[in-house]
């Protein structure tokens, strides 16, 4: 069975990359990625989705199969058992790709019900407390509520990739079921795709924890501030989600 080799592939993609006077930025910017993408690739820690590996020798001048092997066969033809062996290693690859990104989201599914599970026990806490369920309702269902309704799509639902035609037009806006996202001025592409999303799980199952400790210690702390600090916890909670999104989506534009 062919194994494809991180470490040869990697030589010889700094070795095609300097050979066509690109940075890793540059060949990022090419493919749509991130440019710790190229760098992950070139020291062998992980290997491009195979949907790249065309438009990457293409880009770079060679043919998959030399990419593959990590080596330029000139005019030089493969034996048969040879391509079957890279076929079956890029389906290989294909294959721990998608197996990986299962992985992640069945662990971004472990968080998800983590922050559930903490949101209903401080709820319950609270209650405990002696706060009726219609006070948390008013005060604390609308953010908890949108949190935990967001946090599960992003977490569960959320692409991995984008269109094409996003990478190919200046978009700001994403729509997809219950989700919708403008981002005015920031263009969403698949190179900063993943650290949008990234911003938006740490924001929206971090937020429906912290929320009601906010809460109860403004009122135990602060009584007299009490009516006005609850709209400014519910604003801060509402519209902060915007501030990291575009902040990780404009460093990675």
């Amino acid at each position: 069975m062919f194994e494809i080799d991180r470490e040869a592939f990697g030589a010889f993609l700094v070795q095609l990359r300097k050979e066509k006077g690109l940075t890793q930025k540059e060949l990022a910017e090419k493919l749509y990625v991130s440019d710790k993408a190229v760098s992950k690739w070139e020291r062998g820690l992980s290997l491009p989705d195979i949907s790249l590996l065309t438009p990457l020798a293409e880009i770079l001048g060679v043919t998959v199969t030399e990419l593959l092997r990590g080596e330029r066969l000139g005019t030089e033809s493969l034996p048969m058992e040879q391509v079957e062996e890279l076929v079956t290693g890029s389906l290989e690859l294909s294959g721990a790709q998608r197996q990986q990104k299962r992985q992640d989201r069945r662990q971004r599914g472990w968080l998800f019900a983590l922050s559930a599970v903490m949101t209903l026990v401080e709820l319950l806490v609270l209650r405990w407390l002696g706060f009726s369920w219609p006070i948390l309702w008013n005060d604390l269902g609308v953010v908890e509520g949108l949190c935990l309704l967001f946090g599960g799509w992003v977490c569960l639902f959320a692409p991995d990739v984008l269109p094409a035609y996003y990478d190919q037009n200046n978009i700001s806006s994403f729509s997809s079921g219950p989700f919708h996202l403008n981002l005015a001025g920031v263009r969403i592409s698949n190179r900063n795709w993943p650290y949008l999303m990234g911003a938006a799980r740490w924001w929206l199952l971090v937020t429906p924890v912290v929320f009601p400790l906010l809460y109860l210690a403004l009122l135990t702390f602060v009584p007299a501030l009490w009516e006005a600090g609850k709209l400014w916890l519910t604003l801060m909670a509402a519209l902060g989600l915007f501030v990291p999104m575009i902040v990780s989506g404009k460093l990675h534009e």
